[in-house]
């Protein structure tokens, strides 16, 4: 799903791949299964250097695509939530 405009999106995404309705880039950390703001580097996973720019297309080798909901209802964050405890137990 596209970080800025919403949009479904389904992998692979690749460092070059831009959304289709928005144009702006996929592969990015707010886009990734692994961004968590307050972790070392805003990242879950054992990266060796930080991504200075989170918005734009980078080289991360541990990136998946994952669906987040954005805004700040709380309707939105109780779906947040939901999504985050049933992928642990999927591969989506």
């Amino acid at each position: 799903m596209c970080y800025f405009c919403g949009n479904v999106t389904k992998p692979p995404v690749y460092r070059h791949s831009t959304c289709p309705d928005c144009g702006k880039d996929l592969k990015i950390c707010m886009n990734c299964k692994f961004y968590e703001p307050g972790a070392h580097w805003d990242c879950r996973e054992t990266i060796s250097e930080p991504v200075t720019d989170k918005e734009r297309a980078n080289f991360c080798d541990y990136f998946v695509l994952v669906h987040r909901v954005s805004g700040t209802d709380m309707q939105g964050k109780e779906k947040e939530a939901k999504y985050r405890f049933n992928s642990l137990f999927n591969d989506d």
